[in-house]
């Protein structure tokens, strides 16, 4: 029984994403609709006005069913960490993207901005180090950030 439980959420991931299965096994997933795009680049541009270090996007489309890219950045000061996310946040706004969740403001240690297919993580320099969220989704595609 419990087999049938996960297939039918493996399914129901697999419509989610939109996933093609070709008749092998393997999986080929979509490339990047022009929206999701321009999410993570609006958030890119957004962290760099604030001038955020270390400005990262991993693709996750491959490996996760949760969210599709994270956005990795740091501040070197919890004032400057809140402003980057600050500025993320109106960028993403100005979109008509609202985060259906927002973590460690208040500490800004590591600011999390959840956008469903897109999360934006807004680190202090040592818990960037500590967390290494690089190592820990390594088999995540490192996305090109293209030149402002």
């Amino acid at each position: 029984m419990p087999t049938k439980k996960i297939g039918a959420v493996k399914k129901r991931a697999t419509r989610k994403l939109g996933v093609v299965k070709p008749a092998s096994t393997s999986i080929t997933l979509p490339s990047a609709t022009p929206e999701q795009a321009a999410n993570w680049l609006a958030a890119v541009r957004a962290a760099e006005a604030k001038k955020a270090n270390d400005i990262k996007v991993l693709d996750l489309r491959e490996i996760t069913a949760f969210t599709d890219f994270f956005v990795l950045c740091n501040g070197t000061n919890p004032k400057q960490i809140q402003a980057i996310a600050d500025e993320i946040g109106q960028e993403l706004k100005r979109q008509g993207e609202l985060p259906s969740n927002v973590e460690g403001y208040r500490t800004a240690e590591w600011i999390l901005l959840d956008y469903g297919d897109l999360v934006v993580h807004v680190f202090s320099e040592k818990a960037r180090h500590y967390y290494d969220l690089e190592r820990l989704w390594r088999e995540a595609k490192l996305v090109g950030i293209p030149a402002a």
